[in-house]
């Protein structure tokens, strides 16, 4: 055999997958060289009968699997690059192909698959016709299988069962599925003549398997069937796109991420397959679940669908979200109960879009029940959907400030236990939401916003000195790193415990599990609440009606930075050096100048502090100053109040160039 031919084989039989993809290369290029020589077409031919030959022989069974993907995968490559399809020998392949769709190596299964497909391109789309009966029968013994050994937990329970189930292998079904769909793309629009009832009720079994993987694959087997087999050339509906439809539905509310996926891409898929006016028969199914999946939090699954928002709607998404506004509000309510968090969470960001993006006429019957159902995610274990839902309930209040009114009093207390959560970002979130409260309602909710502010700020004085950022945790919300503290070196809950991949079982362990069990809480500190207030304050800040009480706190938020005696004060520092740029454009220079000479000592501490985030925070503070005053302006009140600042603000600036800091 040429050298050419024997070093690429070689490579195609390593181990490692790159040598593999060289090998691959290498393949193509011989083959190429050796067609344009003058002995080109009896070498292919030899080439074939060697290929033949081993993939028959007895010796194959005790090869490595490595050798038998390489010939397997040059036996492809040679059938795809043929220019002559009579020179295939199309019956030796074909049961070559089928004989290796079961092996024991899940990746020779998958490339078997992909010779068969090769066949139906370079030959005729007929061969699948002499692959259905063993394709077929492959799938359907596979799609069920028992868990060996004890198939329930140490204390009765199904749950070992259901997660095998959900997440094992699953032999060679997913493969034989990965073999009928490079069919389904080798035999491209002449598939439709062999889709049948039979057919598509088995490819349909498969998206409600227990198996996760199993799904994915039936998604991914969809895409190509709607590209080829879900519509005729013009376009027309048939009635394999309604049942497909009300699959991909199911599909894209997956627990699964890797699911949602799949879904999407067959979704895009089915639609671009259809005329416009066609498409339209399909969005009361399939707009719901599209509309959710663009904030969803992986972010293949939510850039995907966004894009594919864009090519099936264009510009009239507003249009249909409110044509199908019955519809979608179901849909994210349904969705806010699902035991995975990330689904949760995206249904409270599509809740606050359609407060404010969709006509509130259109919105409003449906506010009450979209409340209930923030209200429910409001008191979510996780922690992310807490400071969703948060946000998305004051934009709904800023909205629709009559219809939410009667849902305020169970609210308030949620929007203040958020303000004063141990997560810096729920804070945030908590002083954005109350903001818009007082947007809404001003004088009424103002009073009694601010009266929780002053006990919040009075707090800090019964700061304890060792603020443990871990200390008195409970079952409850909270972050990813109290749960990692409390549990790393617990012995009990890592020894003699069953071995799962890392996130593989988050959707399946209900709404309090998963590695990203956000399910410990403890108390806030009180200078957690201060540091509330002071977020709450700068949001406040640009409020006119609520700018004579954010004048009143400024004096107080200075005050309270002024307790030292605990761990974390410099974190409040840094809160502070954040917002003051945000409440001096909020103020104006000339009201915000009465204030400047005390904040001074705040900044200039957190400048020469050891913690890198404050002093950065601070820096860029100082920053902000020098634009929004003017440098003169500045360094002369820095002067003013202390000359030993002056030689810190300095350093803080390259010299020549006061607009540029120094970090």
């Amino acid at each position: 055999m040429n050298e050419l031919f024997t070093a690429a084989l070689t490579l195609l039989g390593s181990h490692a997958k790159l040598d593999r993809d060289k090998g691959a290369l290498s393949f193509k290029v011989a083959l190429t060289k050796i067609k344009r020589a003058d002995d080109g077409a009896s070498e292919v031919t030899h080439l074939q009968q060697f290929l033949i030959s081993y993939l028959n022989s007895d010796e194959i069974k005790d090869s490595k699997w490595e050798n038998v993907f390489g010939h397997l995968e040059a036996s492809r490559i040679m059938i795809e690059s043929s220019d002559n399809a009579s020179e295939i020998k199309v019956d030796d392949f074909l049961s070559i192909g089928l004989q290796f769709l079961e092996n024991a190596e899940f990746r020779v299964r998958i490339v078997a698959g992909d010779l068969l497909g090769s066949l139906c391109i370079a030959i005729d789309p007929e061969i699948y016709e002499k692959c259905e009966p063993k394709l077929i029968k492959s799938i359907k013994e596979n799609l069920t299988r028992d868990i060996p050994g004890d198939s329930t937990s140490t204390n009765g329970s199904k749950d070992a069962k259901e997660i095998f189930h959900d997440t094992a292998g699953w032999k060679s079904l997913e493969t034989s599925m990965k073999g009928l769909q490079s069919i389904i793309e080798g035999c491209g629009e002449s598939f439709l003549r062999f889709v049948n009832n039979e057919l598509l009720d088995l490819i349909f079994e498969t998206l409600n398997h227990t198996n996760r993987f199993v799904r994915e694959t039936g998604y991914y087997l969809c895409a190509s069937l709607a590209r080829y087999g879900v519509s005729s050339k013009d376009g027309s509906k048939t009635e394999v796109a309604g049942r497909l439809a009300q699959h991909l539905c199911v599909g894209l509310a997956d627990n699964w991420s890797q699911v949602r996926l799949a879904a999407s891409v067959a979704t895009r898929q089915f639609f671009e397959d259809f005329k416009d006016e066609d498409k339209k028969l399909y969005f009361k199914v399939l707009l719901p679940p599209m509309c959710l999946n663009r904030y969803y939090l992986a972010e293949g699954v939510k850039l995907y669908n966004q894009e594919t928002w864009k090519l099936v709607l264009g510009t009239n998404g507003r249009t249909a979200v409110a044509l199908f506004i019955s519809e979608i509000v179901d849909f994210y309510i349904k969705q806010t109960e699902s035991d995975n968090h990330a689904v949760r969470e995206a249904a409270c960001h599509c809740m606050a879009e359609l407060s404010s993006k969709i006509d509130g006429e259109v919105v409003k019957p449906y506010v009450v029940r979209l409340l209930d159902a923030l209200h429910f995610c409001f008191q979510d274990e996780s922690w992310p959907v807490r400071d969703t839902a948060c946000v998305a309930c004051g934009n709904f209040i800023l909205n629709f400030p009559e219809e939410s009114k009667v849902k305020l009093n169970d609210f308030y207390p949620l929007f203040f236990a958020n303000l004063h959560d141990p997560i810096p970002s729920v804070r945030q979130g908590g002083a954005v939401a109350l903001t818009n409260v007082a947007k809404a309602y001003g004088e009424e909710s103002l009073e009694f916003i601010f009266a929780q502010v002053a006990k919040d700020f009075d707090g800090i004085k019964d700061q304890k000195t060792s603020s443990e950022r871990y200390e008195g945790l409970d079952k409850g919300a909270a972050t990813y790193g109290v749960i990692k503290q409390l549990r790393d070196n617990d012995l009990e809950l890592h020894s003699n415990q069953q071995m799962y991949s890392c996130g593989s079982l988050a959707p399946k362990m209900g709404r309090r599990g998963g590695c990203m069990d956000h399910s410990f809480k403890r108390a806030s500190e009180p200078w957690e609440s201060v540091d509330g207030c002071v977020y709450l304050i700068s949001e406040m800040s640009h409020v006119p009606a609520a700018l004579s009480r954010v004048e009143q706190f400024i004096p107080v938020m200075i005050q309270s930075a002024k307790f030292k005696h605990y761990t974390h004060y410099l974190h409040l520092l840094e809160s502070i050096n954040k917002v003051i740029p945000n409440i001096a454009k909020g103020l104006t220079k000339r009201v915000f100048k009465k204030y400047l000479e005390d904040l001074f000592d705040i900044i200039f501490e957190s400048v020469s502090c050891e913690s890198a985030l404050t002093k950065s925070a601070a820096i860029d503070c100082l920053e902000f100053l020098n634009r929004f005053l003017g440098p003169s302006i500045l360094k002369g009140r820095v002067e003013q109040y202390n000359p030993h600042h002056i030689q810190t603000l300095e350093k803080c600036f390259r010299p020549g160039n006061t607009g540029n800091m120094v970090y």
